[in-house]
């Protein structure tokens, strides 16, 4: 006989958004930094106002692979 085993529901799941300063502190845990040119694209959506996807489509474009 099988053994089932019951998920927690995700209905009481609460969630965060993790921050560009605290994404950087666990990066660097791990030897991870952006470089130069990296920090002034982003620096840049900033100054923009770009949206996230907006941001994404940049990053894409610029550091994606061309298929």
């Amino acid at each position: 006989m099988t053994k089932t085993l019951s998920r927690p529901s995700a209905k009481g799941a609460k969630g965060f958004t993790l921050g560009r300063k605290g994404f950087a502190k666990i990066s660097a845990v791990e030897g991870i930094r952006l470089s130069p040119e990296m920090e002034a694209q982003f620096r840049e959506f900033d100054q923009k106002g770009l949206s996230p996807s907006e941001r994404r489509k940049a990053i894409a474009r610029a550091f994606g692979k061309v298929r």
